[in-house]
């Protein structure tokens, strides 16, 4: 397997690493953070995808960073995208993640 078909989304991690242990549905995050449930609920089912403004309130309310947040977008999306080029045939030499933050 390789490592971005192992990758999670940000929704999944949101999903089982937050809202569920912290028993969480989508409407009372949504409360938390002050923006619509349907955004949450895209962004668990995949989609839609953490943007800046998400991030900071995420991170408010579960007690991560932003960057966090972020880098796990910007990390599922780059292995999206090489995943893509590889398939294609192309190299992806150079292509890798950012570290994780939290």
């Amino acid at each position: 397997m390789d490592a971005s078909s192992r990758l999670r989304s940000p929704g999944d991690v949101l999903l089982h690493d937050y809202m569920r242990t912290e028993g969480l549905n989508p409407s009372q995050l949504a409360r938390r953070i002050g923006i619509p449930a349907s955004q949450i609920k895209e962004i668990v089912a995949g989609e839609r995808s953490v943007t800046a403004r998400h991030a900071i309130r995420l991170a408010i309310a579960l007690d991560t960073s932003a960057l966090y947040w972020l880098v796990l977008q910007a990390r599922y999306d780059l292995a999206r995208e090489a995943r893509g080029i590889t398939t294609a045939g192309r190299s992806t030499a150079g292509a890798e993640a950012p570290p994780d933050f939290r």
